[in-house]
């Protein structure tokens, strides 16, 4: 038999980990979790919460566990087509997936068990929805224990969408430098002193990180939450936070992205003309996979949606994306996926030894990527080269559908008119010379009513 490899990210957790064998996922439960994973089948709380698309549904296994002296079972959850981290999600993302992650407490708790963390990482979106993947969450509840994962929801969900919603959407950010969740001190710092005037925000961050605080340095103080909590209590915390977290609210406006299709020099018969071509040339290559890198609000990603790719829509701008992301939760979509990236900083690996969360590099190649009205960015705004852009998308994928915005465009010119033009090799031509070194040119067609071109690639 091949041998398992165990997945470098799992490995916080004693109750199991998840290890691949022949490129297939598969959950070792460990006999230390034996009995939570035993109530959670047969309490009903595992069916109904597939049910309600809120867990990952499974399969037990008859395969051999990776590490056989500890091993009691091993599960095969359903694939997830793409894993993605909190720090590439939009505001509206976030909060549905603390408020999932709410909601499943409380649902767990109605049959004797308790999520013993709240970690973002073991939330993904699943059919358009929040759903948690990690089975292994669960443990039987005990009265008067206090919630476990408290102070971890609050660094993950409760920090960081107050800080959105209060001082800037971008400070998301702060959870790709702090993998276990924003610092409740430093959250409390950041934000703004009217945030004190808030019941929920005074009392999970603000109160929170000042106990934090004062007890941090005590030997004999007792450990969060040790003074217990009875299951009232409990369930009036997390309505609690629930009510904090459904009163944050960020509206995206006015950004330079988030309104690009309204301001843009395309002619009502360019765009259809364009969408029919990605439509059409996506339906040809039939992939699995598509990455759309500058995807915007997501329109032209919905033409790869439509063919049956699972489609994950890439975008710089906030704004763009959360708008993106209200269309896929508004139309019950359930193969886009709209995230928040930037090309010229894609996420890194980071974790232990680099290593629990994989690089963006890291999670592809796919079948095919779009880049839309993207190359004359990167090119001229970010002073990339040719050859290295034709590089960085040859690793990207096997298929390339790429938009040429020549200089003359208006869009263009609009990068230029306040810089020196030090592009000299920034012509149709200079861009066929570099990207033929990596790619086979399969279909080259002028965009309607347009000076663009759109190319069809093949990796070579």
């Amino acid at each position: 038999m091949t041998k398992a490899e165990r997945l470098p990210a799992s490995f916080r957790d004693p109750s199991g980990f998840l290890f691949s064998r022949n490129g297939v996922l598969f959950r070792q439960i460990n006999r230390a979790c034996e009995n939570d994973y035993v109530r959670l089948m047969d309490s009903g709380l595992y069916e109904k919460l597939v049910k309600a698309g809120l867990l990952i549904p499974h399969v037990e296994s008859d395969q051999s566990p990776a590490e056989t002296d500890a091993a009691f079972k091993v599960i095969q959850p359903e694939h997830v087509p793409f894993i993605s981290y909190p720090y590439e999600w939009a505001f509206s993302q976030l909060k549905d997936a603390a408020l999932v992650t709410l909601s499943i407490q409380k649902r767990a708790l109605k049959h004797g068990m308790s999520l013993k963390d709240a970690s973002a990482y073991n939330i993904q979106f699943v059919r358009g929805r929040a759903t948690l993947i990690d089975t292994l969450s669960f443990e039987i509840y005990k009265e008067g224990k206090p919630w476990a994962a408290y102070r971890q929801f609050c660094q993950h969900f409760l920090a960081p969408l107050a800080l959105m919603s209060c001082r800037d959407v971008r400070l998301n950010q702060l959870l790709r430098l702090y993998i276990d969740g924003v610092p409740l001190d430093l959250a409390s710092g950041l934000l703004p002193i009217k945030t004190k005037f808030n019941f929920g925000l005074f009392t999970h961050i603000h109160i929170h990180a000042s106990a934090q605080k004062r007890f941090a340095d005590r030997v004999d103080s007792p450990r969060e939450g040790a003074l217990g909590m009875s299951q009232h209590a409990m369930i009036g915390l997390i309505e609690s936070l629930e009510g904090t977290i459904r009163k944050l609210l960020w509206k995206p406006s006015g950004t330079e992205w988030g309104t690009y299709y309204e301001s843009t020099n395309y002619s009502d018969s360019a765009f259809e003309h364009k969408k029919k071509l990605v439509r059409e040339w996506s339906a040809e290559q039939n992939p699995a996979m598509v990455w759309d890198l500058g995807g915007n609000t997501g329109v032209f990603s919905r033409e790869t949606a439509a063919t049956g790719a699972f489609t994950v829509s890439f975008d710089i701008d906030p704004a763009a994306v959360e708008q993106n992301y209200q269309v896929v939760k508004k139309n019950k979509e359930q193969n886009l996926l709209p995230l928040v990236l930037d090309l010229t900083n894609p996420s890194p690996a980071i974790g232990w030894n680099n290593q629990e969360r994989d690089s963006f590099g890291a999670r592809g190649p796919v079948d095919l990527v779009l880049a839309l009205a993207v190359i004359h960015h990167l090119a001229i705004s970010n002073n990339l080269p040719l050859p290295q852009l034709a590089d960085f998308f040859a690793a990207c994928c096997k298929t390339l559908v790429i938009e040429f915005i020549p200089k003359s465009d208006s869009q263009v010119q609009k990068l230029l008119a306040s810089r020196q033009d030090i592009f000299p090799d920034y012509t149709r031509e200079g861009f066929e010379s570099a990207f033929t070194e990596r790619f086979r040119i399969q279909k080259t067609v002028p965009v309607r009513d347009s000076e663009r071109v759109l190319y069809c690639m093949e990796k070579r």
